[in-house]
């Protein structure tokens, strides 16, 4: 019963891994597009999620598979270990307000707009 709860808490874990890289690709992705522009199949939906998410101020799916899989592993919150301590304040920060979240929204939209139109602007040049 013990490896269990372990292993729910592992799950749990990766649960939080994948919510940040997740959000890292969102936010970074475009870079990714300037390596390889099919990567833009992948990345484009991943930023429209993000900032629905954000605009609608709904919960991402990945936080009650968390949560979920820490009460079944035993857990009741944010406990003591690595990934708790530092990767959970940045995914889910104590400061989130509402307008927080629209701001986060608007970056990960500005910053990915930036470098798509910086894409398609070289594209277009090196065409003429």
């Amino acid at each position: 019963m013990e490896e269990e709860k372990v292993l729910y808490h592992i799950l749990a874990d990766l649960a939080v891994l994948v919510h940040l890289a997740f959000i890292l690709f969102a936010v970074f992705g475009g870079i990714s597009v300037l390596l390889r522009k099919r990567c833009a199949w992948v990345h484009l939906p991943t930023v429209l999620w993000a900032a629905l998410i954000e605009f609608t101020g709904r919960v991402c799916p990945l936080t009650p598979l968390e949560n979920w899989l820490r009460e079944k592993g035993g857990g009741s919150g944010y406990s003591a270990g690595f990934i708790e301590h530092y990767v959970l304040s940045i995914v889910y920060p104590d400061s989130l307000t509402r307008p927080a979240q629209v701001a986060l929204g608007l970056f990960v939209l500005g910053v990915n707009l930036g470098v798509y139109g910086w894409v398609l602007r070289h594209r277009l040049e090196l065409r003429t």
